[in-house]
């Protein structure tokens, strides 16, 4: 089998996808024009395609048991180029979000199949350098976003975003088609309808209610009952994926203490990643009063830098364990976290550029290591569920992640207007900033602690767990 060809199909449609996913937020103002709607209307444009790959993603793990790689890739690849088309061509604001709908469930289908190829088709001694490349698409795909996308608006209008993916999208259909090859097991377990039910009602609510609760105020009813519902569905979920024979999420996942370990910290991780992703942009635009253009161009070296780390911290891992990596990456991210905390409405671009580069290259010397060493350790019959379970917990540290540091960025720019006479915005929103920075430090040390326990993994160092038997007659 040549894995060339099926990592390039892979690695394209991943491009092709996340690059989108990028481009439309700098596009929110000219929408709101256009559709005479409010922000908080046009937001859902962002809210809804979160929304949907966190309900869809925890159950390709049962989906990727019942259809094949070439399946599920192609019907990804398929819905996200309609998805695209679609908003391309959207008369009105519905077609648009709907359009943006679709291709979130091309994006939720791809992912998780993705980093399940990768690690069926590469030994556990060789995926560094292959998980590395995908880290050097996922990460590419945001740092040239916003700037491409300030430069298509400024020049022609928001469509292009779409126009401009429809041939790219098209190329990858085409190309997947053509070398992309079948290398999952199919074992068609029994689908549980409550299973899924209850998955999208806990993962759906709860993505949901902290999005809102980023938007606006944690007490409304609307976000305290969507949580309360959204926690409720999530543990009748989970006492349901231990009793029942064929679970949609294996929990069994969890007795891999590597595995436990790295997720708990890429969620710690994520959380902190999205404080900077969230609050930068906000600070450039709005203290140091920048146009989205050169916000854009701000952010975009440390993007490109991480993106070309992804591969040199992938051949490292191969070569020298996790460790060596994951603490220095770490200890990068709290540097520039807790340099953050002391910016100014005086700070110098060049400033921002720099710790925003220590930030992002700290981030590719931990992602990626620390996620291979927790699937490392897992057994060929769990990675569809270890790969759905970090991509959907990812999905929830980010709407976690976003509505503490927002609300808590919020608290800090009140209570400076309120003690603060003739107040200036520019300098409440600084203030704030802080308070959300110092408390993403806080945070990030407890990933900080736990990476000092990360080490290498062998599946024999690990707990024995045997596949069911309808795996062991397929096999």
């Amino acid at each position: 089998m040549k894995k060339g060809p099926i990592v390039a199909a892979l690695v394209i449609g991943a491009f092709v996808a996340i690059l989108n996913e990028t481009l439309l937020n700098i596009a929110f103002p000219d929408l709101i024009t256009e559709f005479g709607l409010t922000p908080a209307t046009i937001q859902w444009l962002s809210t809804a395609y979160m929304l949907v790959i966190g309900i869809l993603v925890p159950v390709t793990a049962l989906l990727q048991m019942w259809f094949t790689t070439r399946q599920m890739f192609l019907s990804a690849m398929i819905l996200f180029l309609a998805g695209t088309v679609i908003c391309g061509t959207a008369p009105v604001f519905e077609v648009l979000l709907a359009g943006r709908i679709v291709q979130a469930l091309g994006t939720g289908l791809m992912l998780p199949v993705l980093m399940n190829t990768i690690l069926i088709i590469f030994p556990p001694d060789k995926r560094g350098a292959a998980m590395g490349m995908i880290g050097l698409v996922i990460m590419f795909g945001p740092a040239i976003g916003p700037t491409l996308a300030g430069l298509i608006i400024d020049q022609l209008n928001w469509r292009w975003l779409f126009y401009l993916v429809i041939p790219l999208a098209a190329f990858s259909v085409i190309f997947a088609g053509a070398f992309l090859r079948n290398v999952s097991d199919l074992t068609r377990p029994k689908v549980d309808i409550l299973s899924i039910l209850l998955s999208s009602i806990g993962f759906g609510g709860i993505v949901y209610g902290f999005s809102k609760a980023g938007e606006g105020s944690w007490d409304t009813p609307e976000v305290v009952w969507t949580l309360i519902a959204g926690g409720l569905a999530l543990v009748l979920f989970i006492v349901r994926q231990l009793t029942v024979r064929d679970p949609i999420l294996d929990l069994r996942t969890f007795k891999f203490p590597m595995f436990t370990l790295v997720t708990v910290l890429m969620l710690v991780l994520m959380m902190t990643l999205f404080s900077t992703m969230i609050l930068l942009p906000l600070f450039l635009q709005t203290a140091l009063m920048m146009t989205a253009f050169k916000a854009g161009l701000t952010l975009m070296p440390g993007g490109i830098i991480n993106g070309a780390m992804a591969p040199v911290s992938g051949k490292l891992f191969d070569r020298f364990g996790p460790r060596v990596l994951v603490v220095p990456g770490l200890i990068l991210v709290q540097l520039s976290i807790w340099l953050f905390t002391g910016i100014s409405v005086h700070t110098t671009t060049g400033f921002v550029v720099t710790l925003h580069i220590i930030l992002l290259v700290g981030i590719s010397l931990v992602m990626m290591p620390a996620q291979t060493t927790g699937l490392n350790q897992l057994p060929r019959h769990l990675y569809p569920h270890g790969t759905a379970i970090l991509n959907t917990l990812q999905q929830v540290a980010g709407a976690v992640g976003t509505a503490l540091f927002i609300s808590i960025m919020s608290a800090g720019t009140k209570k400076y207007n309120a003690t603060t006479p003739n107040p200036n915005p520019a300098e409440g929103l600084v203030a704030g900033l802080h308070n959300a920075f110092l408390v993403s430090f806080f945070i990030g040390c407890i990933a900080l602690i736990l990476g000092f326990f990360i080490r290498r993994v062998h599946l024999a160092e690990a707990p024995q767990t045997e596949p069911k038997p309808e795996q062991e007659q397929t096999a």
